[in-house]
């Protein structure tokens, strides 16, 4: 029985992989843990898959899989969790700024707390100003959205209950929300450790600061999936009510304002040629929109093939 499985994702990392292949089978085998450590190549273009090929040879542990082409970490981190058979899973980075000293105390979390996630936090970070201003605006933004109480959203390291891997998919750029992924399918106990962050040693990031625009609009969908990804007409049919009531009711006030106008016998302009008639007009015309919108949302929801996706936890 495999206790952990370390699933790395790599993109042309090919200096740093033997030591953290080195230093992870050194950690397990001092806290006389059963593991195994999946790398998988994300389409690199150096000699980062030869490598892996040595030390498969080496570590009778080591198994590697290789991409085609370069498909991003998400893809990374889900084929790892369809190959992963530990117990426990944990997730780190290529570059030896997660530390694997840490293994054994994430493991002890999900084994002997009952965690089903627990997510690391390096509280104190080594990188530029320039990525760790954004990065606590963003883990702040992050935090209010999703109302998971996580301070570092973009840690590669983490770990998982291995019931909580296989129930989830993990697809595009959502590997930042994987916590969120698995509370929305009901694994709601996530915590978190404080981890140690290591200066990088080898070759450069592969992340610029593209990535936390990309992780703000990711926030938007892993927010708007999780409340309305089975019911989108309860959010387009409520904002297309609501717009069609806002503008059919300021089109009866300006039609009962004319009218009381001419009963009055005051010249007034006609109703057609006030700006408030075409913004009401507009108004009902969006909200039609919108409630269609909800319609089509609908249907595409009910022929969806996870639209009867529901977790069983345990049967008898």
């Amino acid at each position: 029985m495999i206790q952990i499985s370390i699933v790395v994702p790599l993109f042309n990392e090919d200096e740093s992989l033997p030591e953290l292949v080195s230093w992870i089978k050194r950690v397990c085998l001092e806290n006389k843990l059963s593991f195994e450590i999946l790398l998988v190549d994300d389409g690199s273009t150096d000699n980062s898959w030869q490598v892996v090929n040595k030390l498969s040879t080496e570590t009778q542990e080591v198994r590697g899989v290789k991409f085609q082409q370069n498909y991003g970490k998400s893809a990374a981190l889900h084929v790892g969790f369809q190959k992963a058979k530990g117990d426990v899973v944990i997730t780190m980075d290529a570059d030896l700024q997660d530390s694997p000293d840490e293994i054994p105390g994430l493991y002890e979390m999900i084994n002997e707390e009952g965690f089903d996630v627990v997510s690391g936090w390096k509280k104190k970070r080594y990188d530029p100003i320039s990525k760790t201003i954004p990065s606590k605006f963003y883990n702040w933004t992050a935090r209010k959205v999703t109302r998971i109480p996580l301070h570092d959203f973009n840690c590669g390291l983490k770990a998982y209950r291995n019931k909580v891997i296989k129930s989830i998919e993990v697809y595009g750029e959502m590997h930042r929300y994987i916590p969120v992924i698995a509370n929305r399918a009901g694994f709601k106990k996530i915590g978190e450790k404080v981890v140690q962050h290591q200066e990088r040693k080898y070759g450069v990031t592969k992340f610029g600061l593209e990535r936390f625009i990309n992780g703000f609009l990711d926030l938007m969908t892993i927010s708007f999936i999780s409340r309305f990804g089975k019911r989108p007409m309860h959010m387009f049919g409520t904002l297309g009510t609501l717009m069609f009531l806002v503008g059919f009711l300021s089109a009866v006030w300006l039609g009962a304002q004319k009218l009381f106008l001419l009963h009055k016998g005051v010249k007034t302009i006609l109703i057609a040629d006030s700006p408030y008639f075409y913004l009401a007009l507009a108004a009902m015309i969006i909200g039609s929109q919108l409630f269609v919108s909800g319609f089509i949302g609908e249907l595409i929801a009910r022929s969806s093939t996870e639209r009867n996706q529901y977790f069983i936890d345990e049967e008898i």
